[in-house]
């Protein structure tokens, strides 16, 4: 292990890495957003911010507004609204992204370099979108990434060739171009576990 990776493991073992919830909006529950996969990605996003509230932990909640009239996340609109669940508390830090990635424009990773942070947890919607899309650059700019498989989901959607691809397939694909590359995927279980334990 070299010196830097020692320091990176003995930050990561003082502070858990902050748990960063996207897209948690009511348009995402619409029957218009398509057929999804992992029904039970609620209830471990849950899972997930109880945890990380009840261990004092940094959350950062990333809201969607659309520069689209029109849009479920349009300024204005129902659909932009926070899904109750996952209010932001007062003490929880809150960007809005105009676009998939999170680092864009928002100020995340000046508000992270700050405080010294060096890892981070995503969780939400979608897969494939926002989460990748946020999850590439986090990994980017050097920040040990992880992606909690089922924390989050995707929606069916016709690939380039125009072969129609479960909610599922789009879902596996997605987390399988992060694996190893970009971040580390680990179960809701498994975060708790190890994440909290330093391990």
């Amino acid at each position: 292990m070299s010196i830097a990776d020692d320091s990176l493991d003995r930050r990561m073992k003082m502070a858990p890495p902050p748990l960063i919830i996207i897209d948690m909006q009511v348009g995402m529950t619409w029957p218009s957003s398509g057929v999804r996969n992992n029904p039970g990605a609620e209830k471990n996003i849950q899972r997930l911010l109880e945890h990380w509230r009840t261990q004092h932990a940094h959350i950062i909640h990333v809201h969607h507004r659309s520069r689209t009239v029109g849009s479920p996340f349009y300024p204005g609109q129902p659909g932009i609204e926070v899904q109750a669940p996952f209010k932001p508390t007062d003490s929880e830090y809150v960007i809005e992204k105009s676009v998939p990635d999170a680092f864009a424009n928002s100020g995340l990773a000046e508000w992270l370099h700050t405080r010294q942070i060096v890892s981070v947890v995503i969780v939400g919607v979608s897969t494939n979108n926002s989460i990748e899309s946020t999850a590439r650059t986090a990994a980017n700019l050097g920040f040990k990434t992880f992606v909690i498989s089922d924390a989050c989901f995707a929606f069916a959607k016709a690939d380039y060739d125009g072969v129609q691809r479960t909610a599922q397939e789009v879902h596996a694909m997605s987390l399988a171009n992060l694996d190893g590359e970009y971040a580390t995927i680990l179960s809701c279980n498994n975060a708790i576990g190890s994440i909290f334990s330093g391990a």
